[in-house]
């Protein structure tokens, strides 16, 4: 059992910015954090949510890891970003595969560091699925998928 001040560590600073931007966007928290284990090696995914497609008679169902890397991140910092969620999507595709991984970021943050050529160049090739979010309004601003 993980105590409760390990799971309270994890969380990002923006962690509660991003669940009440998701839930605004008619998203339904389902886990806060999302836990994963293969094998002995466990993990833990900021949030899940789900939403009915009333259209499609269906649900959507993702998981997202908060990020709130300032305007002056590192490459370094975004390398540790990057594996982490690379990781985290292939756990979801063997424990969890109906769900998608997203990458929640700032807007002040996407528009400075994520506009970068080898940012940019990364998400492309590592197809990486971003909710872009303003901090004070609490809400999701642009998705990238």
């Amino acid at each position: 059992m993980i105590c409760s001040t390990l799971l309270d560590m994890a969380k990002d600073a923006f962690h509660e910015v991003v669940k009440i931007a998701l839930e605004k966007d008619h998203w339904r928290i389902s886990h806060d954090p999302l836990k994963i284990l293969i094998g002995t090696d466990f993990m833990l995914v900021d949030l899940a949510a789900e939403r009915l497609l009333i259209a499609q008679r269906d649900q959507e169902f993702i998981a997202v890891e908060i990020k709130g890397l300032s305007q002056t991140s590192t490459i370094h910092q975004f390398h540790a970003v990057l594996g982490q969620y690379l990781n985290y999507r292939l756990a979801l595709r063997v424990t969890h595969p109906k769900y998608k991984l997203y990458l929640a970021v700032p807007e002040e943050t996407f528009n400075t560091f994520y506009q970068r050529e080898f940012t940019q160049l990364a998400i492309k090739e590592y197809s990486i699925a971003i909710f872009v979010y303003d901090v004070e309004k609490e809400v999701i601003v642009s998705e990238y998928s």
